[in-house]
């Protein structure tokens, strides 16, 4: 994976960042602190949602360890042209041109022309966020 994967502590974890659980890039929705027991360190219970795909995942570790975390890029693109499930876009930076799913957030509201994030993560990508609206 490289440089693409960071280690943080899970004390570091909040909620609103991303972590990887079973290979999956995941923003973290909830997290549950276990005290620590007569045998045994604080045990961290985070759930994520996937984020190319919205599953919901759950990782338990002890308090002490650490959780490997993506290396998130947000770019820019354009809109090129819309399909029923699917937007065309081009990068603002190197003009390349390339596909991406629909999610049911932006189904409907994207036109040609209007500006989008398009965040990157362990070498796949995921639409953000619109930037302009017509």
């Amino acid at each position: 994976m490289g440089d693409e994967v960071t280690l943080v502590s899970m004390k570091e974890v909040r909620i609103g960042r991303y972590i990887i659980i079973d290979g999956i890039p995941c923003r973290v929705v909830d997290i549950e602190t276990s005290s620590p027991g007569k045998h045994g360190s604080a045990k961290m219970r985070v759930t994520g949602m996937g984020m190319f795909d919205g599953q919901k995942k759950t990782l338990l570790k002890p308090s002490s360890a650490d959780v490997e975390a993506p290396v998130i890029t947000k770019k820019k693109a354009q809109v090129v042209s819309v399909a029923d499930a699917t937007a065309q876009l081009m990068d603002s930076e190197t003009y390349e041109v390339y596909d991406l799913p629909l999610t049911d957030e932006f189904k409907g509201k994207l036109k040609p022309g209007i500006l989008v994030e398009v965040m990157e993560a362990m070498g796949r990508r995921a639409l953000s966020r619109a930037l302009t609206t017509e």
